[in-house]
């Protein structure tokens, strides 16, 4: 991108970043939240650890994290739409700021265990709710560089979370993760409320005033208008639950989401989040600790999302996901054979920087693809009528299969070793690629209405009136009818986490 072009896109979107950040900080706190297991369960299993925990606590403290998330599931569609999205946000904070008190405090396993299940409700509701206010109050020239920006604010935290657990007193994280929760609490109350949720509840007037905080002109009366034809649309046009099934490209799209939420977990990415540490303990390799490969390994993915969120409109959404699952794969078959040599007795000394490079390289090119390629294509293959339900399945697959593989890996591992559970996530992610090249249709460079007609199977009608499937029901379509589909969906993009 040209330096003046650059410097055009984020031109009189000041409010909107400050608005985003003041929403987004607490992110931070949910990635150490995400990432806590990894560096404290080493910490919590030494003999001198002031809370004593047993081999079945390690897992379910890594599973209880999930299993919140999945509770959090209704209590996140009642508050989006009851509380709002800013105050949902704010609720989320509040709950993540009990937590790390719990943590600080904890002399028990007990008081571990509530603080997991609700930071993982808490880390519910905020993915869900920050991406849609992030949607519903930045300008369309940067929206998608906004919507990115929770996902790097997370990898932050879990790269806070990794460079002082290992080297800190155990009450350090919990000190800094609520400093940034308290942040948020303070400042996001005064930042602007989405014009699109108060539309939805009538407040017109008040709407339009926050509308204007948010842009640096006074004139926001055709925005005010598109806003209110979007809003009025949608009203009348609520899906039915069975459209899900009932339409050729409903069913393809749930199939693809579900398929792709099922392959990032299946990739390994929960699992190596929660538990790296251990993992790089085990590998013992000679050339650098595990604490500092840590560090390492969440600045890898760090970087490697940051440049993501900037490029991932300028290739083909396709071409990544493949690339990226048969890297992934490779990496993770690369890490399963060290560990079957390592588990035969075969002197490794030599080759101990291999686990290190794997892990460094499945960083780097998980977070480039595959970490966020489903989470975009969530957002584009809903239509409108459906965007909402097809996300909260979307949502569900995603932490039903985190749950999964982390209890898969955590018995397979007791029961056999760690090689095991690796040859099965990399198994997973070089089939995901094949499903990437022989199911999922290329979407860069496509509208809303056209992703529409490929996932059908039909051709792409030329310009002038087309003809739009919403559910299982034609519907006649100009180009402005469509300019407020693409409005719609757009608005309700809600993404889920990683």
């Amino acid at each position: 991108m040209h330096e003046k072009g650059f410097i055009n896109m984020f031109k009189g979107t000041a409010p909107q970043i400050v608005a985003v950040m003041g929403g987004t900080i607490g992110a931070i706190s949910d990635g150490m939240h995400y990432g806590w297991s990894a560096p404290f369960m080493p910490i919590l299993e030494k003999e001198d650890s002031h809370i004593q925990i047993s081999p079945s606590d390690v897992t379910w403290l890594e599973s209880i994290y999930l299993i919140g998330g999945l509770a959090g599931l209704p209590v996140t569609i009642y508050s989006v739409d009851r509380l709002g999205r800013k105050a949902s946000i704010l609720l989320a904070a509040v709950i993540s700021l009990i937590a790390w008190i719990l943590i600080a405090v904890a002399n028990d396993v007990i008081y571990l265990y509530v603080a997991r299940f609700m930071v993982g409700l808490s880390g519910d509701v905020a993915f869900v709710a920050a991406p849609m206010y992030i949607a519903e109050i930045a300008d369309k020239k940067i929206r998608g560089f906004l919507a990115g920006v929770i996902y790097v604010m997370m990898l932050v935290g879990i790269l806070v979370v990794y460079a002082v657990a290992p080297f800190a007193p155990f009450y350090a994280c919990s000190v800094i993760g609520s400093v940034f929760v308290i942040i948020q609490l303070i400042s996001f109350p005064f930042m602007p409320d989405s014009p699109y949720y108060l539309l939805q509840k009538n407040k017109n007037d008040k709407a339009k005033r926050h509308l204007l905080r948010l842009r640096t002109n006074d004139n926001v009366d055709k925005e005010m208008e598109e806003i209110t034809t979007a809003v009025n649309r949608q009203r009348s046009e609520r899906g039915r639950p069975q459209d899900l099934i009932l339409s050729k490209s409903n069913r393809k799209a749930l199939i693809i989401m579900t398929v792709l939420n099922a392959s990032q977990h299946f990739s390994s990415i929960s699992v190596m989040l929660m538990n790296l540490h251990s993992i790089l303990k085990e590998a013992e390799s000679e050339y650098i600790s595990f604490e500092v490969a840590g560090i390492l390994f969440s600045t890898f993915m760090l970087i490697a999302a940051t440049i993501a969120d900037f490029t991932v409109d300028k290739f083909g959404r396709k071409g990544l996901l493949i690339s990226s699952s048969l890297l992934s794969g490779l990496s993770l078959l690369v890490l399963a054979i060290y560990f079957t040599m390592k588990n035969s007795n075969y002197d490794v000394k030599g080759i101990s920087w291999i686990p290190i490079a794997a892990v460094m390289v499945y960083a780097a090119v998980f977070k480039f693809g595959l970490g966020i390629i489903p989470i975009v294509m969530t957002a584009e293959l809903f239509p409108a009528k459906v965007k909402a339900m097809g996300m909260t399945l979307a949502d569900f697959s995603y932490l039903f299969f985190g749950l999964i593989s982390v209890e898969m890996y955590q018995r397979l591992i007791h029961a056999y070793y760690l090689d095991i559970p690796f040859y099965i996530f990399a198994s997973s992610t070089l089939l995901t690629a094949i499903f990437s090249w022989w199911y999922i249709p290329e979407t860069k460079g496509k509208t809303l209405e056209e992703i529409q007609y490929i996932l059908k199977g039909e051709p792409i009608p030329q310009e002038g009136v087309v003809s739009i499937e919403n559910g299982v029901n034609g519907v006649k379509e100009d180009k402005e009818q469509i300019k407020l589909e693409e409005i719609i969906n757009s608005q309700n993009s809600v993404s889920t986490k990683e």
